[in-house]
């Protein structure tokens, strides 16, 4: 009779011979040719095959995949014999199968990290693991081998195909191209990450040298001797005693199939390889052709071959003088940017070739026309741009770009450009109910209620907010007006044109060279230093505030040679204890009171002269929402920021600076809006 323990036994053993592809040898060292009865816990989209095979993306845009060994692994970091216990090792075979063809989504990583809990992370460029506000912090005690197929400037990514190591930060400690070192031919083999071949990799820490090796051959070669990555690096205050290792993918406005066909991992030494023929077979790739049949007659007719070649002839004519029509300037580096790339081709016929009857409208930067993109009928609008060449046509297509990543329900999407000689097209949705300005100043479209202009503000605040601190940058729109504000279908305001705008890093200094912008909404420090900063967004959306509430665009012309400033008129009412009086008579004084005098204040305090005393966009938020209140304007020469010992001039910058312009009979200031065009 077997006794207990034995039954045990046989009962794992069974298992193993059944099951051979997942075996677990403890805690701290497992082997996986296919994931069928793993130990894997799956997020997202992640799913194991039928066959064993781990897939952790799908061809779905903007998607987060994930596969963590679930048991934690104990590095042991408190012990004394501390450099053993912090060496490891792991080997594990991926592909990533783009959707298209040379055009792949954001790539994976391997990872170990003290929880399996990534709910704040975002996908994209951050692969599920991070986000803006907590990469690079210490306490994340991450560790990560990125395969990257995107190239993204704010972590100094060398190219779109490469493998990094990052602790803490998708800002990696060191990346190398994708290379293999053959040991045969002693010759170096680049390699495409996205091609759909699978991989094997290896990497392995020795705690005793502080030493980080990893190593990357095709599937089918050898480990080479040399590795793609050797670093010096002390885990010791990276890895935590209780700790989480496995794989996270991400796909962007590109998308690709993440795979992971076998892994080994072991805590205290080497692990085990994987055999290729034991591992899980990939699906067959999307843009493989069935074989077609072959013909079993051939057929050679030599005046069928000279009718052919004199078609060929003619129809390759007929398309050189057709494809000259729709001729536009394609460069290498664009390639990169992927389905921003819009063709002209489609941009003439979705517009109906720019005609009179799609002009939506026209401004100091271009003309706009509503256009149906002919493939997915999709309604978008076209903005054509004269660029300036006096900055690079690479850095401004970089920032269109990245651009358009952002993501907010208060903004215009922009979705992507073209270019055709010196012309450049700017693809955003089309917003059916047109632009904010055409509601409070034209007699065209219905008057706006208070608590449609209301939420308004708010969605164009919070949408300053989330460029300001929110997205992976800082975005500088530098051109905030009732104009670039577009309503939806539910009339929900939306800030567009970022014809404008300009990226920078958080943290970084924000300068620009010159001044662009609209008059009226300039702040008065642009036109002394050329810097633009958040300071100078917030002065442009107090004058907007101001335009929604009363009615009345920030400078108008009268009768007399003065303008009318209004930034000063409402300063005016307001120390008249009559601030009321400025709101939109077209309202009827149907509006709540408090709401009305607290836009009106606000837009005076976003107006102030000193750059230092106006409100970031998020205390703009906590205004609006009710959770802070707004400061008392007080009557003296620190209420406002702009008034000096004896100096009565509230505003003297937005009064003076466009009063010497209001006299050139180059601009007329009361029918157009006059604009800056100098170079961004």
């Amino acid at each position: 009779m077997t006794s207990a323990p034995g039954s045990v036994f046989f009962l794992i053993l069974l298992y193993a011979c059944l099951n051979p592809l997942a075996m677990a040898v403890d805690e701290n060292e497992f082997v996986y040719k296919g994931f069928n009865g793993s130990n894997i816990s799956l997020e997202g989209v992640a799913k194991i095959h039928s066959n064993g095979l781990l897939q952790l993306t799908n061809f779905s845009e903007h998607q987060i995949g994930r596969a963590f060994y679930k048991h934690p692994i104990r590095f042991n970091t408190s012990s004394s014999t501390l450099p053993q216990a912090l060496s490891f090792s792991t080997h594990f075979v991926f592909a990533i199968v783009p959707e298209k063809t040379k055009q792949s989504s954001d790539g994976m990583a391997f990872a170990i990290s003290p929880s399996m809990d990534f709910n704040q992370a975002i996908g994209n460029q951050y692969f599920g693991l991070l986000n803006s506000s907590n990469n690079g912090n210490p306490s994340n005690h991450l560790l990560a081998i990125e395969l990257d197929t995107q190239m993204n400037p704010e972590f100094n990514d060398i190219n779109d195909n490469h493998v990094g190591i990052d602790v803490n930060s998708l800002l990696s400690n060191v990346s190398a191209n994708v290379t293999y070192y053959s040991n045969r031919e002693r010759i170096n083999w680049s390699l495409e990450l996205a091609s759909g071949s699978p991989f094997h990799v290896w990497i392995e820490y020795d705690g005793f040298e502080n030493v980080l090796n990893v190593t990357l051959a095709p599937i089918k070669s050898p480990k080479p001797d040399q590795s793609l990555m050797s670093t010096r690096i002390n885990l010791s205050s990276i890895l935590s005693d209780s700790m989480y290792v496995g794989f996270s993918a991400a796909t962007g406005p590109l998308s690709a199939k993440h795979y992971i066909l076998g892994w080994s991992f072991n805590k205290s030494g080497k692990a085990q390889g994987l055999d290729i023929s034991e591992l899980p077979s990939l699906p067959p790739l999307p843009h493989q052709r069935k074989p077609r049949l072959k013909n079993v007659l051939e057929i050679t007719v030599s005046v069928t071959t000279v009718f052919l070649g004199l078609t060929i002839i003619i129809a390759g004519t007929f398309y050189m003088l057709r494809r000259k029509k729709y001729e536009e300037i394609r460069e290498d580096w664009e390639r990169e940017y992927g389905p921003h790339r819009f063709s002209y081709k489609d941009l003439f016929k979705a517009t109906r070739g720019f005609i009179n009857e799609e002009l939506l409208g026209a401004g100091g930067f271009g003309k706009v026309y509503r256009g149906v993109l002919p493939s997915s009928k999709e309604q978008v609008a076209v903005k054509k741009v004269s660029h300036d060449s006096k900055q690079g046509i690479k850095e401004f297509v970089a920032e269109i770009a990245s651009m358009g990543r952002l993501r907010h329900r208060n903004l215009v999407q922009l979705l992507g450009y073209s270019r055709r000689k010196g012309e450049l097209l700017l693809v955003y949705n089309y917003m059916p109910n047109g632009s904010l300005d055409k509601f409070l100043f034209s007699n065209e479209k219905p008057v706006l209620d208070w608590p449609q202009r209301y939420r308004i503000i708010k969605g164009v605040a919070s949408a300053l907010l989330y460029l300001h601190e929110e997205w992976d940058q800082v975005v500088l729109h530098r051109d905030v007006k009732a104009s670039n504000v577009l309503l939806d279908a539910d009339l929900n305001g939306r800030l567009g044109d970022f014809g404008l705008a300009r990226l920078y890093n958080h943290g970084a200094n924000l300068e620009t060279t010159s001044v662009v912008g609209t008059i009226g909404y300039l702040a008065p420090e642009l036109s002394r230093t050329g810097k633009a900063t958040t300071s100078t967004d917030v002065f442009s959306f107090g004058a907007f505030i101001l335009e929604v509430a009363c009615g009345r665009r920030p400078i108008q012309l009268q009768q007399s040679p003065n303008a009318v400033v209004l930034v000063d008129w409402v300063f005016e009412k307001w120390k008249e204890g009559a601030i009321l009086e400025t709101s939109d008579p077209r309202l009827g004084g149907d509006y709540l009171e408090e709401e009305m005098v607290l836009v009106l204040k606000l837009g005076l305090v976003c107006s102030k002269s000193d750059a230092a005393t106006r409100p970031s966009m998020r205390q703009v938020m906590q205004y609006l929402d009710g959770d802070v209140l707004l400061p008392e304007i007080i009557h003296d020469c620190t209420s406002i920021g702009t008034l000096g010992p004896g100096n009565e001039a509230s505003f003297e910058f937005v009064t003076s600076f466009p009063s010497s312009i209001v006299k050139s009979s180059a601009l007329s200031i009361s029918s157009t809006e006059s604009t800056l065009t100098s170079s961004r």
